[in-house]
């Protein structure tokens, strides 16, 4: 469990979702496929909450926000899947 970045895999995941750490493919080479499946979850749970949030429709500030939150979550995921496949 010590290579979350945050300290754990749920922090990771909000980081991530947020833009404060940039996902790549080298960056989950130090990862078990154990804790990836746990950051993948944790993706989730946040991707869910971020769902469940909606802005106003005259807000396009944080629509934009949204959208863009969602779209850092789903590619976190499409690379940890291709890393896990890899393995």
């Amino acid at each position: 469990m010590g290579n979350f970045i945050g300290g754990s895999a749920y922090a990771m995941a909000r980081d991530v979702a947020e833009g404060m750490i940039l996902v790549n493919t080298n960056m989950f080479r130090k990862f078990t496929p154990a804790e990836l499946k746990q950051l993948t979850f944790e993706l989730d749970k946040v991707q869910k909450e971020a769902r469940a949030e909606q802005p106003s429709q005259d807000d396009t500030q944080a629509i934009q926000k949204r959208g863009r939150k969602l779209s850092r979550i789903t590619t976190a995921m499409n690379i940890i899947n291709a890393a896990l496949i890899k393995r």
